[in-house]
């Protein structure tokens, strides 16, 4: 067995690929806020090809924030920041490679200063984050700077020592205004309609209530292009470390593993440098709208509306449910009558291939993607992947079968919460929603009124009657006898007639 670390990555098995680049050689250019699975999988892959290249200026120094961070921390100071990462295709097939880029690791809660430090070198040219949806604090409902996590509000209470992403963001721009340094971009990388204007929204929102003037420098001076990112990265289990254990002789506690599609797409508007992220297969775009709207409404939302029925039925894995053709004609039918509808067009994709593609991707078991995962935090992407659709829909008086049906079985789900045997509601507006899914029997539609969801959704009647008759279906008939009525079912006609079909 072997312990990774830059001493031993040269004696590992010759299957798995590793640096060919002096790792010494790196210097930090991206930093990065919120080193999760996801961006180790992702964004790291992308940076791991540009210093194959030869290029050096761009190594990545990680910071984590949060108290559940200082296990990454742990990981990446005892393995000199490598890891192994362990892509499985979708007919089983996997490679593994040791990634080099990630050479330095804070956490901010140990050395805060450091941290300033690294945000204020001239050499940082670019933040990248990847914080969570429901991380910047914007209202879904209002568009408005409305923090709720803990950390902001200590920065917002007068802390003087930063705390949060954006009080080290704010507090790094004004030291490197007040020093003459050119400010660094910031690129979110999180799955957000127009992440770069939400981060930016949020950055400038939480800077005024600190510093006007430099709310307004922050404002003019620091770019945020928008992005698309796409990898199904499952959360690492002791399986992903002991099956690499296993086959390779590789002891990694920071081992992981993803599916082996990858897509970024980027908005090109980096005025102080960047790497050269097409010569490794970034798509750098004018415009990344019609992309992110794809993914969004394709692949996020589809998460959504497999999860809530799959899990009623008692499944777990995503790739059980996408191997089932009821489940994947429910899907089918989302796509082409209600999400691709509200699409632009996207340059280069056929829009039906993409969807078969993303069968594929779904129903690869290898990468043992779980229904839990892709629920946590419903309330902030629901409003983010599927509401958007909905919204779209009643406003064009289209169909809403299959929205409303995953809003219906997510309202069971919130309901089994409830019970002595519930489901793990994990969400950071549970006690919210469970009160509201608690008064559905005395006041019917009562979840249709949580706003930070559904804005002012609450107030079509269509949806009201559209929802009532689909919860009252899925409580009575289970998922399976209510999807088959819907796929049944004329787009255009509400349930209340197709629920009634044999």
């Amino acid at each position: 067995m072997t312990y990774l670390n830059a001493a031993t990555v040269a004696q590992l098995d010759p299957r798995v690929a590793v640096p060919t680049y002096d790792r010494t050689a790196l210097n930090v250019g991206i930093v990065h806020l919120g080193v999760g699975g996801f961006h180790r999988s992702h964004q790291e892959i992308y940076l791991d090809a540009v210093a194959a290249a030869g290029a050096t200026d761009w190594g990545v120094c990680g910071v984590g924030l949060l108290p559940q961070d200082a296990e990454a921390r742990d990981s990446a100071h005892a393995q000199d920041g490598l890891y192994a990462l362990t892509t499985t295709a979708p007919d089983g097939t996997h490679t593994v490679r040791v990634v080099g880029t990630l050479v330095r690791y804070l956490y901010a809660p140990d050395d805060p200063a450091a941290v300033l430090t690294v945000l204020t070198d001239p050499s940082t040219k670019i933040v990248t984050l990847t914080i969570t949806e429901g991380g910047y604090g914007i209202d879904d409902a209002t568009g408005d700077f409305s923090p709720h996590d803990e950390l902001t509000r200590l920065d917002l209470a007068g802390a003087v020592t930063p705390h949060s992403a954006f009080g080290y963001l704010a507090e790094a721009l004004r030291l490197r205004r007040n020093r003459g340094i050119a400010p660094f971009t910031v690129l979110s990388c999180d799955n957000l309609q127009g992440n770069g204007h939400v981060a930016k929204k949020a950055l400038v929102s939480f800077s005024r209530l600190r510093d006007a003037e430099l709310a307004d420098w922050i404002d003019t001076a620091v770019r945020f292009p928008c992005c698309m990112v796409d990898r199904i990265t499952p959360v690492p289990t002791v399986e992903t470390r002991q099956a690499l254990h296993d086959e390779y002789g590789i002891d990694d506690r920071w081992a992981l593993g993803s599916e082996s599609f990858i897509q970024w797409v980027v908005e090109d508007d980096f005025p102080t440098g960047r790497p050269d992220l097409a010569s490794v297969g970034v798509q750098l775009v004018p415009d990344v709208v019609p992309y992110e709207l794809m993914k969004l409404r394709l692949l996020n939302a589809a998460h959504q509306a497999m999860s809530y029925p799959g899990l009623l039925e008692g499944q777990t894995w995503v790739h059980d449910v996408c191997r089932d053709p009821l489940f994947v004609n429910f899907l089918r039918r989302f796509w082409e009558q209600e999400a691709i509808p509200t699409l632009l067009p996207v340059p280069g994709v056929n829009l039906s291939v993409y969807c078969d593609q993303l069968v594929k991707r779904f129903a690869s078991e290898a990468v043992r993607d779980t229904l839990a995962r892709q629920v946590v935090d419903a309330s902030d992407r629901l409003p983010k992947f599927l509401v958007p659709v909905l919204r779209h829909q009643l406003d064009s008086e289209g169909p809403i079968g299959g929205c409303v049906l995953v809003i219906a079985a997510w309202s069971l789900w919130l309901e089994r919460g409830l019970g002595p045997d519930g489901g793990v509601i994990t969400d950071r507006r549970a006690r919210d929603l469970l009160r509201l899914v608690a008064e559905e029997p005395a006041r019917p539609g009562a979840l249709l009124e949580f706003s930070p969801v559904f804005g002012e959704l609450a107030a079509s009647a269509r949806l009201r009657g559209a929802y009532l008759a689909t919860r009252a279906a899925l409580k009575a008939r289970g998922p399976r006898d209510t999807i088959a009525a819907l796929l049944r079912a004329p787009a255009e006609e509400d349930p209340g007639g197709w629920l009634t079909l044999p």
